[in-house]
Order: structure tokens, then C-alpha cells, then sequence
């Protein structure tokens, strides 16, 4: 049986109020890697959100990593909410999924919020039970093909291959993870805290794009607290 497809999603930061989070936290562009680019993004930063070129470079990098950690098993606080990706094109949603799974205590939602009756609803799931739970779930299927719908660029088709993919940067108890669903398990980055979080998630970045130095398609994304308040 084929594994379902969605519209690809862009990086559109709207989406996630479709989804009945609260603008209290937002999501902002990061124009730049060096300090004073830093420096203008609002703070607190709770999360990242990375989209990057799936290229061979990375693909080797992605299947050597996981051989190692098998070998080197890390050590995942059980804090960390993680979904696998089943759906094709969903990475956008699963990277929103893991943002808000991981900082709920900090954020606000509509009293309907598909997105925090999912999370919910699959807190205690593995994370292969959570992804087939999201198969179904009519509700973040239809923004979210509602949202790639309204891009600034003409969705592509179901079957169209895309290369571009999301992950997700969090600060779970004071250690720095990286979630995709594509991988077995969250990966470990080491230790941060709330005031070092955006340069030690910005760090993590900056070696996807060594890798791969003549790319450019990379896209940082920033939850940050409303600076307004």
C-alpha cells in the first residue's frame, strides 16, 4: 500500500495560527547566521525550524549517522515529543508538530485547536503510532492543503519530488534537539539553555550548510516571543 502524499507546504509561518495556536509566540525569518543578524531577532527563541535541499551529500551523512548512533546509542530524555513522517510532502507539518509538541507549556491555543487536540490525543503513542494517528487526522490535513494552496508560489502536483525538507531545533530540559521525521529517533546536539538557544541551534545550521557549500537553498525560521507584549 502507497504511503500518503499532501501538497508540499511553504514556509509560512500563518499556517501554525490556522492550526489554533496563539500569536503570544511567532515565527520570524532569520536574515543572516552572524551576530549582529542575531541580534535582531526577538527573544526568547524557543524553537527553529530548518529547510534545507535533501541532497547525495546529506543522504550519506544521514545513513552513516544512523549506523553510528546504533552503535552509540545517545541518551533521549523521555520529555522529547517525536512523530515519524509517513506522509509524503508533510515534513513542513511535522516540523510544526515537533515545535509545538516540545514547547506546549509555553505556548496558548484556541479552545478548538487542531494542533493541541492532536498533541494531546498522541502524547503517550510511540512515534510511529502518533504518524499513522496523523494519517487520519482529517483536520491537519485539510490546513494544511489549505495553506500550500495559498503560497506564494503555485503548489506543485502530488507527485511532484520535492528536495526541500523541514526539521525541527528545540530545547527540551536543557538539551538541544534535533527532529525529523525522516530519521529513527531525535538526534542530541549537546547542551543549551533559553538564553543560548538561538546561537546553539544556529551552530547545528551552520554545519548542514558546510556540508553542502554550494547550496543555497536554506531557510531559518525562528519562535520567538512576541516582542510587542
Amino acid at each position: 500500500m502507497d504511503s500518503p502524499r499532501w501538497l508540499p507546504l511553504e514556509s509560512n509561518p500563518e499556517f501554525i495560527t490556522c492550526l489554533g495556536m496563539k500569536e503570544t509566540w511567532q515565527f520570524r525569518d532569520v536574515y543572516g547566521l552572524d551576530p549582529e543578524l542575531l541580534s535582531m531577532v526577538p527573544r526568547p527563541v524557543c524553537a527553529l525550524l530548518l529547510l534545507f535541499p535533501v541532497t547525495e551529500k546529506y543522504e550519506t551523512f544521514k545513513q552513516e549517522e544512523e549506523e553510528r548512533l546504533k552503535k552509540q546509542p545517545q541518551e533521549v530524555s523521555p520529555d522529547v515529543y517525536f512523530i515519524k513522517q509517513t506522509i509524503g510532502n508533510a515534513c513542513g507539518t511535522i516540523g510544526l508538530i515537533h515545535v509545538v509538541a516540545n514547547n506546549q507549556k509555553r505556548l496558548e491555543f484556541d479552545a478548538k485547536s487542531p494542533i493541541k487536540d492532536f498533541i494531546e490525543k498522541t502524547a503517550k503513542m510511540t512515534p510511529e503510532e502518533r504518524a499513522a494517528f496523523l494519517e487520519k487526522d482529517d483536520s491537519i490535513r485539510v490546513t494544511h492543503e489549505s495553506s500550500a494552496q495559498e503560497g506564494q508560489t503555485e503548489a506543485p502536483s502530488l507527485d511532484e519530488k520535492v528536495i526541500l525538507h523541514f526539521i525541527a531545533l528545540v530545547n527540551v530540559g536543557g538539551t538541544l534537539y534535533e527532529l525529523d521525521g525522516r530519521k529513527p529517533f531525535p538526534i542530541v546536539h549537546g547542551k543549551t539553555s533559553e538564553d543560548t538557544f538561538l546561537e546553539d541551534a544556529v551552530d547545528v545550521c551552520k554545519v548542514f550548510m558546510e556540508r553542502d557549500p554550494q547550496e543555497l537553498r536554506f531557510t531559518i525560521i525562528a519562535l520567538s516571543k512576541d516582542s510587542f507584549e
